[in-house]
């Protein structure tokens, strides 16, 4: 009997002291890393879903995501970038405000030893930058494009842009190849809208007072992304002259898909922020495993419009 308390007394030490140890172990063994994100707004919902996806990904490895929102002014973005990396992050997910102005951060992130993953619009100097991840945008414009052709047989075209945004100047560059050299279709506009409904409703109303004053023609409307094209949309239902207009976006967002379910709009290019945040957070985590990653990942857009909108949900991003 002696001989089998003893035994068991001796287990019992080791096992607490073994439970003493554990937390130090588990410490030791994942000490949780601190990445960070920026996107040029979080005013536009696609930026939501693109930062969710992210999260999930490194708060599944036991890590911390922290983020700012420039609100579309790259000084402030600049300034927020030198702040996260004074907080220690490793990594920084980077949606630039604007793609050469942001140089001076990516300076910043390689100095201090930060890896840049380059999300959804591309930088200029793209050698401060370990991946981009983004979709293939130029195909974008080319799908709104070649499905404006079927659908009419000459057209006089309104571009809403937004020049410091690579995404959208690719989008709206593949739409202008695909129609070039066609003299039945013509841009006869082109104005800034960063990307935003509110803004792009206001470059819409101040061209359709122009059009109005001089007896102008458009028919078509290509949005540099949807939030430009609803905004469009927006300043052509208050002149009331939204009938008869061909209205394409680019993302394949919720309030996008709704309108082109009540008819207002005729075709968008569609992306998944969702892919995109996790595929970034996927080459992060195998860059810092010393694994090696592609410099350029491209994700294929594909076309929504009203004959095909009952394969996807209107209420969701892809």
């Amino acid at each position: 009997m002696k001989k089998y308390v003893c035994m068991a007394l001796t287990a019992a030490c080791v096992l607490l002291l073994c439970g003493c140890r554990m937390p130090a172990e588990v410490e030791d063994i994942h000490k949780p890393r601190v990445f960070g994100a920026t996107y040029m707004t979080r005013n536009n919902p696609y930026f939501d879903v693109l930062h969710e996806a992210i999260e999930e990904v490194v708060e599944g490895n036991g890590d911390i995501l922290i983020s700012r929102d420039p609100c579309q002014d790259q000084e402030k973005q600049n300034g927020q970038i030198l702040e996260m990396i004074e907080e220690g992050i490793e990594v920084l997910f980077l949606n630039p405000v604007d793609w050469e102005k942001v140089r001076p951060a990516l300076e910043a992130c390689r100095e201090a030893g930060v890896v840049v993953i380059n999300i959804d619009t591309v930088v200029k100097d793209t050698e401060y930058v370990v991946s981009i991840v983004e979709t293939d945008n130029y195909q974008a414009g080319v799908l709104c494009a070649q499905d404006m052709m079927q659908q009419v047989d000459s057209a006089r075209i309104v571009i809403i842009n937004n020049p410091i945004q690579t995404s959208i100047v690719n989008r709206v560059q593949g739409f202008l190849d695909t129609i070039e050299g066609n003299e039945n279709y013509q841009v006869v506009y082109q104005g800034v809208g960063a990307g935003e409904i509110e803004v792009s409703a206001e470059v819409m109303a101040d061209f359709l007072q122009e059009v109005l004053s001089k007896d102008m023609e458009f028919n078509v409307v290509l949005g540099g992304n949807d939030p430009s094209a609803l905004g469009a949309l927006a300043a052509l239902q208050q002149y009331r002259m939204e009938d008869g207009i061909l209205i394409y976006g680019i993302d394949g967002s919720p309030d996008f898909k709704a309108m082109l379910n009540l008819g207002y709009v005729s075709g968008t290019s569609a992306q998944s922020p969702k892919t995109i945040g996790t595929v970034a957070a996927e080459t992060a985590y195998e860059y810092l495993a010393g694994e090696a990653v592609a410099p350029y990942i491209s994700i294929e857009p594909y076309l929504i419009t009203r004959e095909n909108l009952d394969e996807y949900e209107i209420n969701e991003w892809q």
